[in-house]
């Protein structure tokens, strides 16, 4: 199952790449938020499983939103790539990951214009995004993908400057920026791809590929994360996790690069599917 935000309302998408309003489909018994499907999510998946669906219709990407819009809370990891983590001279994490959060205003749909801080170095990361679908608390990594709604492609857009400046790391801060966690552009179910642990994932500055990697070379897999964060909290329905990124950063390079204005950035994973940020400067006042 594939589902969207089509202009701030619930959709599935057909195997034709067409939309169709939830709301209408199921004569009310859904609403229209794609936010809070996630309440009832197992009801929803079951309806859609037998539902007879209408006629669907096309749309752009630019029309879409972020799947999960206004979760409450919102996990990042930090070195989840062994190669990434090598790249940030940092030790693979053994037993917790870095966790920290990003900040639910900086969330935008996988089509968007993005501004960039004054006087930073803003990188890219692309990341697999998990939502989730149960409350999930103590759960362990055997149980754990029964607790996801679906996989989502994001970027983990970062400034490095206030990320790395003062007595300790802004992590939650400098990656919270608006526009600096594009997602999208569906919400796929992890049954809808052929492994779900093992997915291709990259992304491109300006046409040249600057990362790529597999999930399966998560240090800390999907179940595993799930089950280590929730046995400290729990994970609410519609919560989204940024699962880390592959190496390739333009901080881990030499020459470091960063992105600047007018540059493009494409991300993707197969099966979900693809995200498109441009940037500019701050306007002059």
């Amino acid at each position: 199952m594939r589902t969207a935000n089509l202009s701030g309302r619930l959709v599935l998408v057909t195997d034709e790449g067409l939309a169709v309003d939830v709301e209408q489909a199921s004569d009310g018994r859904f609403g229209p938020d794609p936010q809070d499907i996630y309440q009832d999510w197992p009801g929803f998946r079951d309806w859609q499983a037998t539902a007879v669906l209408p006629p669907g219709r096309a749309f752009t990407p630019e029309e879409l939103g972020a799947p999960a819009p206004r979760p409450r809370q919102v996990f990042a990891i930090g070195l989840n790539y062994r190669a990434h983590a090598a790249e940030s001279g940092f030790e693979v994490p053994t037993t917790l990951p870095p966790v920290f959060p990003k900040y639910v205003s900086s969330i935008t749909g996988p089509v968007t214009d993005v501004e960039l801080p004054p006087d930073g170095h803003t990188d890219w990361e692309v990341e697999l995004v998990v939502v989730i679908g149960e409350r999930a608390r103590h759960v362990t990594e055997e149980d754990a993908w029964r607790h996801v709604a679906g996989l989502t492609v994001g970027q983990d857009i970062s400034e490095r400057v206030s990320q790395l400046s003062g007595p300790a790391p802004q992590f939650g801060l400098a990656k919270s920026f608006p526009g600096f966690s594009p997602t999208g552009p569906f919400l796929v179910t992890p049954d809808a791809v052929d492994d779900p642990d093992n997915l291709a994932l990259g992304c491109s500055l300006n046409g040249e590929e600057v990362q790529k990697g597999r999930t399966d070379d998560l240090v800390f897999s999907v179940p595993a994360l799930i089950a280590r964060l929730s046995a400290v909290l729990p994970l609410l329905p519609g919560d989204v996790v940024f699962t880390g990124t592959p190496a390739g950063v333009g901080m881990g390079r030499s020459p470091q690069r960063r992105i600047s204005a007018a540059d493009s950035l494409v991300s993707w994973i197969e099966g979900i599917g693809e995200l498109r940020q441009t940037f500019h400067d701050r306007p002059s006042l």
